[in-house]
């Protein structure tokens, strides 16, 4: 093999592995983002959700007024604002706070935190509401205790009606995610940038992430398909 070919071929491989290095970091964080985003959204809506039901004005009102505000504006915003916003709060650089707020990550973190968790929160909200008075009542005259029949009864079955709405959610978190490139957190997009302004290649690079994008989402689809599928099991028709 003549030099100069087998100089390109182990420049190529190089600039494939710096490539799939780049995509595979920004993938972890991507994931990483969305997941703990969701999991302390998750954590945070279901008692508020809860209490969003309370006929007491003075405990549903400041919930309602959070998941107005958070679903009312859009994230981009929301991140702006958390980023640079606390970032100039006078006195933060002298405390523990600047420790975290300093590093991208955990703004955009609690950014997409506090907005999955008010979208969370109508979405669980909704499907409690739903619940038949009928299974509330044969609840009443069986005597379980409003804490019971809420762990037993409404909670579950809240979760059965809520779970396609809320795949649709965890869905649009993960493309919603993309936009934390814009503080400088290498994502996927982010990945995606820094190949395209490195190696002059947009096409290749956006298109190569939409695909990542793509396959995360169908591996979303089919596990929240399996999910619903889990919990809706007693509706099945029993075997003949």
């Amino acid at each position: 093999m003549p030099d100069f070919m087998a100089e390109w071929l182990n420049e190529n491989d190089i600039f494939n592995a710096m490539t799939l290095m780049e995509y595979w970091g920004g993938m972890v964080t991507t994931v990483q983002l969305v997941f703990l985003s969701l999991v302390i959204g998750l954590i945070i809506a279901v008692p508020l959700a809860i209490l969003r039901t309370v006929r007491n004005p003075f405990v549903s009102g400041p919930i309602w007024l959070y998941t107005y505000l958070f679903r009312g504006t859009p994230l981009l915003i929301q991140l702006y604002i958390i980023y640079y916003g606390v970032a100039q709060t006078p006195g933060i650089h002298e405390t523990f706070w600047w420790v975290i707020f300093r590093e991208p990550f955990y703004p955009a973190l609690l950014a997409f935190t506090l907005n999955t968790a008010a979208y969370t929160t109508e979405i669980l909200r909704g499907a409690i509401i739903a619940t038949p008075n009928g299974e509330i009542e044969a609840a009443k005259a069986y005597g379980m205790s409003w804490l019971l029949r809420m762990r037993r009864i409404i909670l579950p079955n809240a979760a059965r009606r809520a779970v396609q709405a809320y795949s649709n959610e965890v869905i649009f978190m993960l493309h919603a995610s993309a936009i934390a490139s814009v503080v400088t957190i290498i994502d996927l997009t982010g990945a995606a940038r820094n190949i395209y302004s490195r190696f002059y290649a947009p096409f290749e690079a956006f298109i190569f992430v939409a695909l990542l994008y793509m396959v995360l989402t169908f591996i979303l689809v089919f596990a929240f398909r399996k999910l619903e599928n889990y919990l809706l099991r007693h509706q099945r028709p029993a075997n003949s």
